[in-house]
């Protein structure tokens, strides 16, 4: 739904309010975590953590989660590497061991 960096694609409110920064996880891990469509998730590597909304949808197969890195609500590019390909001088393709829970909400 988004393109990129969001540069563009962002500035339509419409758009954004249909896809905004989430987690796509699969229908069996929302079940296993006790999680529904747009409960927080908190998705943590060895790198760092970030909560982003959980978006449960067929097409993600089991154990696997996409986080789209071009949100600022939900850095997903601080779950990863910096590297880049030492030729080509770009970003490595962005993939990581991840650790997904339902986050804890604070009480006030």
């Amino acid at each position: 739904e988004q393109f990129h960096t969001g540069t563009m694609t962002r500035k339509t409110k419409g758009l954004d309010n249909l896809a905004g920064p989430r987690a796509m996880i699969s229908v069996a891990d929302a079940e296993r975590l006790g999680v529904v469509n747009g409960e927080m998730l908190t998705v943590t590597t060895r790198r760092g953590s970030i909560d982003t909304p959980a978006f449960v949808t067929k097409r993600m197969q089991e154990g696997v989660v996409f986080v789209p890195f071009h949100f600022a609500e939900s850095p997903a590019n601080r779950l990863t590497t910096t590297a880049t390909d030492p030729h080509a001088k770009i970003p490595e393709f962005k993939v990581a061991a991840v650790k997904i829970e339902k986050a804890l909400l604070s009480v006030f």
